[in-house]
């Protein structure tokens, strides 16, 4: 019974042939100057099927349809109240990818900002996407694709995943190209995923055994330098050989990642635990409370009837025992010795977390 327990809570790499394993550079680093740009767009969405803003409690709505009519030619008396319900305020995001240029197009996200109770079926109308710096890149318009549904009649309602944004794809249009300087003077810099001195030198001493010496030197546990060639016709090559450069790399560093949410364990194969004792039991609290209804005897006797709560709370403690746990020299080990526990996922998680302050986890531990 607890490996089905194990099998859900605890998410495993179960393989342990070798010290090192092989990734490609591409998956381990990134060419710094090398990026996304984020975008951003106020917009409105019209078409949907009486299910847009209600415009007396999004005075914003009403105000950007305004303007926008007035743009189109269409004055609007000033002080009347619309009470159109098709139209909907929604904010437009979108990433703009690094080597993009003019006339490419780029999938935007759109989510609505005001009441509308649903977005499907809704057009998006011409919206600027701007970024950072506040200069538009993209223009965005089209038809939605929502992927929710929903239904309502006679007070109940049914709704299936999310009605209330949707995506478009290559909806937005880019309109402006940010430059990307990837090298200079030939210097090109690997930024590493993740921060390791292991690592910087692994893949330092491919680069030089690949390329030649001096050709790649770390400069901290992230940054690692690269001698190119010179020539930009030549650097798109030199930078694709090195991203499918394979290097092997040191055992990660032990570590458990702990989801008290969910209870769910995750931890690699550097994972070790030394010999401990442990002992574990439930407390649990149970609460119960039924209504009971009292009435008077006899219909005319001038009681009432009186409708009382009955509540009863019951503690219960459950015996533990003392287990003891064998030194564990690899994952496969450990599986087994927390397996032959027979705890479940909610304990192991105290569990993993005692062994950690009592000295017996080889690991870090973090919980999420």
């Amino acid at each position: 019974m607890w490996s089905r327990h194990l099998a859900v809570a605890l998410l495993l790499c179960t393989f342990v042939s070798g010290v090192a394993h092989a990734d490609r550079i591409k998956d381990l680093a990134s060419i710094q100057g090398v990026r996304d740009n984020p975008l951003i767009g106020y917009g409105l969405v019209v078409g949907l099927d009486g299910s847009g803003d209600q415009m007396r409690q999004t005075p914003f709505t009403q105000q950007s349809l305004t303007n926008m009519l007035s743009q189109l030619g269409v004055t609007v008396p000033q002080g009347m109240n619309m009470q159109v319900k098709n139209v909907a305020a929604a904010m437009v995001t979108a990433t703009l990818p690094a080597f993009s240029r003019p006339g490419q197009s780029v999938d935007v996200v759109v989510s609505s900002m005001g009441n509308a109770k649903s977005l499907r079926g809704g057009t998006l109308l011409m919206t600027p996407l701007k970024g950072a710096d506040g200069q538009v890149y993209a223009i965005a318009q089209g038809n939605l694709l929502v992927g929710g549904a929903g239904a309502q009649a006679g007070g109940s309602s049914v709704q299936v995943n999310q009605l209330n944004g949707g995506i478009i794809p290559g909806g937005a249009i880019i309109e402006r190209s940010v430059p990307t300087v990837f090298a200079r003077d030939g210097i090109i810099s690997l930024e590493l995923n993740t921060t390791d001195f292991g690592t910087a030198q692994s893949t330092v001493a491919a680069l030089n055994r690949h390329f030649g010496a001096n050709t790649a030197q770390a400069l901290d546990a992230r940054v690692i330098r690269l001698r190119g060639p010179s020539d930009p016709a030549a650097q798109s090559l030199f930078i694709s050989r090195v991203e499918n450069l394979e290097v092997k790399l040191p055992p990660a560093r032990a570590r458990v990642v702990i989801n008290a949410r969910t209870g769910s364990v995750v931890m690699n194969r550097s994972v070790t635990i030394d010999e401990a004792a442990i002992a574990y039991g439930n407390l649990s609290v149970v609460i119960s409370r039924d209504t009971q209804v009292s009435q008077p005897d006899t219909p005319f006797a001038g009681g009432q009837t009186v409708v009382a709560d009955n509540t009863q709370i019951e503690m219960r403690s459950e015996n533990g025992s003392l287990h003891r746990v064998k030194t564990s020299a690899n994952l496969a080990d450990v599986v087994r010795a927390l397996n032959s526990l027979g705890a479940t996922p909610q304990d192991l998680l105290s569990i993993l977390q005692n062994l950690k302050s009592a000295g017996a986890l080889r690991a870090d531990l973090e919980v999420i």
